[in-house]
């Protein structure tokens, strides 16, 4: 597989940037997953880094070194997130539990799926046209679908923040997959959570993807989403790829970020997912995860894909 990739988080106004994001990797299959911590209720970040942690650990277990059922593997893998964070509250003895949202693909033999719960939502396009975006389980896309609400009406409707789906409810979440869709070479899946697509339109989001490479185009709509977004800003995080083929012969070529993973042993995983043991612990007092070391982690994981791409060409 080649892959052109970057990733980056701010955190707007806010006092905690409650987004997570991040990709691991093997020889044939490539797992991508953003949740963003609901800042409603309480330690919305630690229940978006239970949930990367979760989905990470069980690629890491079964991706060596494609997943055999992509479909089965989302849904199992969320189902779990969601059990993951009610054992964190039960152990810790919280009031309520941690929620957030959260959206994954996994890409393996060409073909991505994707599932997710709640608005973190995930684009599909090709040529600066989008071939498919998750729909968003919310009050709003609800009255959107049933004609009852103008989308240009969307960012200011006070209904615009009402989900009815996600990961740490009393309820199960309830999860939504795609279908297998066959990537060509070109492909652009972004995932971002709604501090950027409920500030920026799609037609600008997909005119940025279109004119440059994703390291071009990530820092730009995340810088113009925080500007835009001002003082009353939401966290705004963006992970993005552009696909370049399973076999990668030189497809990416002269693009900057990618990562091939030809060289990879059959039994080899790579993440940009980092385990938090204690840190996620501590984090019921100090968020571990501030925005100056969300800027570090992210520079330094920029650095390694820089490296790694050089390495394994």
């Amino acid at each position: 597989m080649q892959f052109s990739v970057y990733q980056q988080s701010h955190i707007g106004a806010r006092r905690v940037n409650q987004d997570r994001m991040g990709y691991c990797f093997t020889r044939d299959a490539l797992l991508l997953v953003l949740a963003d911590g609901m800042g409603g209720h309480l330690h919305g970040e630690v229940a978006a880094t239970i949930a990367m942690q979760t989905l990470s650990m069980m690629f890491q277990m079964q991706g060596r070194p494609a997943i055999r059922k992509p479909e089965r593997f989302l849904e199992e893998a969320l189902t779990q997130a969601h059990r993951d964070i009610h054992a964190y509250a039960a152990r810790h003895q919280l009031p309520d539990t941690p929620r957030t949202t959260v959206v994954a693909c996994l890409v393996q033999h060409n073909c991505a799926v994707w599932a997710h719960c709640g608005d973190s939502r995930l684009y599909w396009l090709r040529a600066g046209q989008v071939l498919a975006r998750t729909r968003d389980h919310s009050h709003l896309e609800y009255l959107i679908d049933k004609g009852q609400v103008d989308p240009a009406d969307a960012p200011n409707h006070p209904d615009r923040n009402k989900l009815y789906n996600c990961l740490g409810a009393h309820t199960p979440p309830r999860i939504e997959l795609s279908r297998q869709s066959v990537l060509q070479a070109g492909d652009v899946l972004l995932l971002c959570s709604d501090g950027l697509w409920s500030t920026l339109p799609d037609h600008e989001i997909v005119r940025s993807l279109a004119a440059g490479t994703v390291v071009q185009a990530v820092p730009e709509l995340v810088a113009a989403a925080v500007a835009r977004g001002g003082a009353r800003g939401d966290n705004t995080t963006a992970l993005a790829i552009s696909w370049q083929g399973d076999d990668g012969a030189g497809a990416g070529a002269g693009l900057p970020n990618v990562v091939s993973t030809q060289m990879l042993a059959a039994d080899q995983v790579s993440s940009t997912i980092v385990g938090a043991g204690a840190e996620l612990d501590a984090a019921l007092d100090v968020d571990p995860f501030d925005e100056d070391a969300i800027e570090k982690a992210i520079a330094e994981i920029n650095r390694a894909i820089e490296k790694s791409s050089q390495l394994l060409k």
